[in-house]
C-alpha cells in the first residue's frame, strides 16, 4: 500500500453550502413585518397615466383626472375574478355609507361579463375603465386582481393593497390612511 495523500474535493461542498444560502435567504425573507406584502416601487410617486376605455359608455376614453376628489381609491378588478366577489359588498359601503370616492378599473374581461358583474354585485366606481390588454395594471405595477390603491388630493399613491378588502382591511389599513389624510 501507497501512503498516498487524498485531495479534498472542494466540489463536494458546492452543495450544501448552496442550500444553507438559500435557506438563509428565505429566512431573512419571512422575517418581514408581512411576509405576503410585496413592495411597490409606486408608493409615495404620482400616479402613472391611464388609457383606458369607459366600461358604462364605450368606447369613449375615461378622464381620470387622479388630483381631483380628494383622497380616493384605485380598485383593479374582473368578472372573473372569485376574491372580487368577496369584496364587492365592502366596496359598495365604502362608496353609499363612506362617501369614498372609488376608480374602477376592470383587468382583461369582457364588457359584457364586467357590466353582469356590476349589475348583479353593485357598482361603487365615481368612474370606470376597461383595461382590456393588462398595459395599465403593468404601469400600476399590478399583481393580480383584486388590487387596490389609495390616492392622495395631489395625484401621489399612498398604499397599494393586493387582495380583497375585507372589514379587516379596512379597520386596519385603509380607514388609519383615509382619516389621516382627510384631516
Amino acid at each position: 500500500m501507497s501512503d498516498k495523500k487524498r485531495k479534498f474535493n472542494f466540489f463536494l461542498l458546492a452543495p450544501p453550502l448552496i442550500f444553507l444560502g438559500l435557506a438563509a435567504m428565505f429566512y431573512v425573507g419571512l422575517q418581514r413585518e408581512n411576509p405576503n406584502a410585496l413592495p411597490s416601487e409606486l408608493i409615495g410617486r404620482s400616479v402613472p397615466a391611464v388609457n383606458l376605455t369607459d366600461l358604462r359608455e364605450d368606447p369613449a376614453p375615461v378622464d381620470a383626472d387622479f388630483s381631483a376628489d380628494n383622497v380616493k381609491l384605485v380598485n383593479f378588478w374582473a368578472s372573473w375574478c372569485g376574491p372580487c366577489r368577496a369584496e364587492a359588498p365592502i366596496l359598495e359601503r365604502m362608496a353609499d355609507e363612506m362617501e369614498i370616492p372609488i376608480i374602477g378599473i376592470n383587468y382583461k374581461d369582457q364588457p359584457e361579463q364586467a357590466k353582469a358583474f356590476l349589475s348583479q354585485f353593485g357598482d361603487p366606481f365615481i368612474k370606470i375603465g376597461a383595461d382590456f390588454t393588462g398595459r395599465n395594471a403593468i404601469e400600476w405595477g399590478v399583481t393580480g386582481v383584486p388590487e387596490t390603491f389609495v390616492v392622495d388630493e395631489n395625484g401621489v399613491i399612498l398604499l397599494r393593497y393586493p387582495g380583497p378588502i375585507t372589514q379587516s382591511v379596512l379597520d386596519s389599513h385603509l380607514l388609519p390612511l383615509l382619516n389621516g389624510v382627510a384631516e
